[in-house]
């Protein structure tokens, strides 16, 4: 019965795990067939049945979305959302569907102890099933936090590039709008996918200091940071664009810099741990294993 249980639970959390990852692909094929239905009116019956999505995986997911809040009452939908949207993963993943996936996690872990656990040993399971579930409830927010530092690092490593390029399209006559549409054409990554929704943003109505809060708000970079309040105080007090965008790239590569040193810095130590745990033991043995050989045939032969 427990195996069967472990079973399903699996495979549920298999289906979601496919779920969320085919959601991309499946709104823009809903969005392409509804660009090339548009305008034709269609009579639906009134016994038409709505899809296994909507009848059970939708609701399952809010639920597993609610039980995930209740077990963790400091977490909000909000600042989950965030963070989503700081890991680029918003367009991928909704907040509810995230929150599914930990609460699935969890409950496949209690599962998974309590099957293992009943046939290693009974005080098994009273170890096994919280350590699985904390890992399988703490997992998705430790890969986010991986995923948020990673994306991060790209940004801090693209904008000196790509503030010498909005430099030189403001020197060229462009507006800050313009100059950032010609870095959406140019140039790719994840701090061009930031921009272009800052331009659509301000495109759609948006005041441009309020966009630019935006852009500083889902990347949490000191650079970006920066970046927006010296274009803000800029705007505000009519100082050239051009300048103070040549001083900011100038200014984040020596950070960039800054940040490559200290990591080769830090190297050294890192690489002292795995020196200490897998190479001195195997140098020892080569080394001393010769000496200890000799002597205990020695000490034999006495």
């Amino acid at each position: 019965m427990l195996l069967l249980l472990a079973v399903l639970t699996f495979g549920l959390a298999v289906f979601l795990v496919g779920e969320i990852a085919t959601a991309p692909q499946r709104r823009r094929h809903l969005a392409l067939k509804l660009a090339a239905t548009y305008g034709h009116r269609r009579s639906q019956s009134a016994n038409t049945l709505p899809r296994f999505g909507e009848r059970v995986v939708a609701p399952a997911v809010e639920r597993l979305a609610a039980l995930a809040l209740r077990l963790n009452p400091k977490a909000s939908a909000e600042a989950i959302g965030r963070r989503l949207i700081a890991a680029g993963l918003s367009q991928r993943i909704s907040t509810s569907q995230f929150l599914a996936v930990k609460a699935a996690l969890a409950v496949a872990g209690v599962v998974a102890g309590i099957a293992f656990g009943s046939t290693v040993a009974a005080i098994a399971v009273v170890f096994l099933t919280p350590l699985l579930a904390t890992v399988g409830f703490i997992g998705p927010d430790v890969i986010l936090t991986f995923r948020i530092r990673e994306r991060r690092e790209r940004i801090r490593s693209e904008l000196p590039d790509a503030l010498d390029l909005l430099a030189v399209s403001v020197e060229a006559g462009l507006g800050l709008d313009g100059a950032i549409a010609k870095l959406t054409e140019h140039m790719q990554g994840a701090l061009v996918d930031e921009f272009a929704l800052t331009l659509g943003e301000m495109r759609i109505g948006e005041a441009r200091p309020e966009a630019l809060k935006k852009l500083a708000e889902r990347v949490p970079a000191p650079e970006v940071s920066a970046f927006v309040r010296s274009v803000v105080q800029a705007e505000q007090l009519g100082i050239s664009l051009g300048r103070i965008l040549r001083v900011q790239a100038a200014d984040s590569r020596l950070r960039r810099q800054a940040a490559a040193e200290e990591r080769a810095m830090k190297a050294p130590i890192k690489m002292l741990f795995p020196t200490a745990l897998f190479i001195f033991p195997a140098m020892f043995v080569v080394i001393l294993g010769p000496a200890l050989l000799n002597i205990t045939s020695s000490l034999n032969f006495k």
